[in-house]
């Protein structure tokens, strides 16, 4: 990776500290702190209308936050190209005229400058993106022509075509099948040995357990953010979820009686 002049590495690579965001008068985050480790993956997990996205949206610089702050490696998220923000799939124009190579460039264009054309070097690491997301031979394909799988490792691509250290993804299984959310959460893990730190909002409490390091269970406040096991039991989901849950018998965890479309924050 190129390094970055505005990484401080005695600091964690993300660190939020009494982060609150107030939308039309009302508060969508409220007094969040917490602080992640380079290669960590982590889950946010709650209610729709919870501030999952919201928080996801504020760490990446897309929105402001009302009072308190965020840090990457000790500087704000503005200073930095190493944060790789992928939407919510029905935020993006699938018509726009461009190809999956063209998306995967996007990613270097903070490397590239105003005016500057890829080098060779920058196809390089945009063809590495692709073989690592398995998506070489669709390079030159229109994005409306993807697979919903297909789109999200699309966008992979770009962020680890930016050489993004903090993968900030929104909802990214919404919408996919079995195999195609599998083929995701495998290619999330084999980031690991590249040390970048994931961090996903999802509605999918079983998926969070088997797939992520610690969990955070939001609900406008951190109601609970550790292991799974510590984090998804009863007592913290009926605190996040209230009349939402439903007992099913033979397991430990409740189901959630919610809509599962996507985040709908305010902020949206």
């Amino acid at each position: 990776m190129y390094p970055n002049t505005n990484h401080k590495h005695d600091q964690p690579i993300l660190d939020v500290t009494h982060l609150t965001f107030r939308y039309n008068g009302r508060d969508a985050l409220e007094n969040i702190t917490f602080h992640l480790h380079e290669g960590e993956r982590v889950a946010i997990v709650g209610p729709n209308g919870a501030g999952k996205s919201t928080l996801i949206k504020v760490i990446a610089g897309v929105l402001q936050p009302t009072s308190g702050e965020v840090n990457i490696y000790g500087t704000r998220p503005n200073k930095h190209v190493c944060i790789g923000y992928i939407p919510q799939r029905n935020q993006v124009d699938w018509h726009f005229p461009v190809s999956v190579a063209d998306v995967v460039m996007m990613g270097r264009s903070a490397k590239l400058g105003p005016f500057n054309f890829p080098h060779k070097r920058d196809w390089d690491i945009v063809n590495h993106a692709l073989e690592t997301v398995e998506l070489v031979n669709l390079a030159g394909r229109q994005i409306s022509q993807l697979s919903g799988g297909q789109q999200q490792r699309m966008f992979i691509a770009r962020a680890l075509a930016q050489e993004a250290e903090l993968m900030l993804m929104d909802e990214p299984l919404t919408g996919l099948d079995a195999p195609s959310q599998e083929g995701i959460l495998t290619l999330l893990d084999r980031l690991k040995s590249e040390k970048v730190t994931v961090m996903v909002a999802t509605h999918d409490l079983d998926q969070a357990a088997s797939h992520f390091d610690r969990i955070m269970l939001l609900n406008h406040q951190i109601i609970a953010f550790g292991s799974p096991d510590n984090v998804l039991h009863t007592d913290n989901l009926l605190r996040a979820y209230g009349g939402r849950l439903k007992p099913v018998d033979g397991h430990n965890i409740l189901n959630i009686d919610d809509c599962c479309d996507g985040e709908h924050d305010h902020t949206h």
